[in-house]
């Protein structure tokens, strides 16, 4: 299914999209080395529920997974780039954290993710991983416009990734977004310019460009959500929720925009 919303339904996309980005902003600023990820998954689970809306995650339960998901947000650590389901693990110093939240409110969903590094000590090449993601992301909003296609985008983002030197996994990707979390198009992370899906106003597209050092392969942890470079080098993992205008692309996830 794609959707293409109205006026009315994109001013909600807008305020569901502040949401999600204000609730990441929080938790980056909170997590710390100590920082226990049950309790980044608290601190969500009380700001989803302070706002009014609801998580996408808690009942979560698709096919790839051993579900339902049972927390509010996912917590990658290191070597864990999706999925990461919340479990008894205290940040160290030098850990690269992978924060991603998907929320619906009134009837509309945002879907987003983060890339940091906790503590004093930043690792060049952890940096390297995630300043990548962050700039195919930018690149990948930067193709999206009405009457662009689905190809133009993923093009975008893998050339910024190949040009870094990652291998690229095309098992998971972007995706469609609107009254659902999950919704087509799929939009992989690399591909054919001038193919696939024309773009219109009012489509919800979340880009999330995600990387390894040293792989593109995945394995599930034994939690049977958790999925981890097949290598355990590190990973890292950029992501948006962006709505298609008139005039190009709008993002709606950037922290800061939450309504008094």
């Amino acid at each position: 299914m794609i959707e293409i919303l109205t006026s009315s339904e994109l001013d909600r996309a807008r305020e569901t999209g502040a949401l999600v980005g204000h609730i990441l902003h929080t938790l980056k600023g909170r997590s710390a080395v100590g920082t226990n990820l049950l309790d980044i998954d608290r601190w969500t689970a009380d700001m989803i529920a302070e706002a009014g809306a609801e998580s996408c995650y808690v009942d979560y339960a698709p096919s790839f997974g051993r579900g339902p998901f049972g927390h509010y947000v996912c917590t990658s650590v290191n070597d864990a780039v999706l999925h990461g389901l919340p479990r008894d693990y205290a940040l160290a110093d030098g850990d690269l954290v992978t924060l991603d939240l998907a929320v619906s409110k009134a009837g509309i969903a945002a879907d987003s993710a983060i890339s940091f590094v906790v503590g004093e000590t930043q690792p060049a090449e952890s940096l390297a991983l995630i300043g990548a993601t962050e700039r195919a992301l930018a690149a990948g909003i930067a193709a999206a416009g009405p009457g662009a296609r689905i190809g133009d985008i993923s093009f975008a983002i893998g050339s910024v990734l190949g040009e870094a030197g990652y291998p690229i996994n095309t098992d998971f990707g972007g995706h469609g977004i609107g009254s659902t979390m999950h919704q087509d198009p799929h939009i992989a992370n690399t591909g054919r310019p001038g193919r696939g899906y024309v773009l219109r106003p009012g489509l919800l597209l979340a880009l999330e460009p995600w990387v390894m050092v040293d792989t593109a392969a995945l394995v599930t942890d034994t939690d049977g959500w958790t999925l981890r470079s097949a290598t355990g080098c590190r990973t890292a993992h950029s992501e948006h929720t962006i709505a298609i205008t008139d005039d190009g692309a709008e993002i709606l996830t950037l922290p800061g925009q939450v309504r008094p």
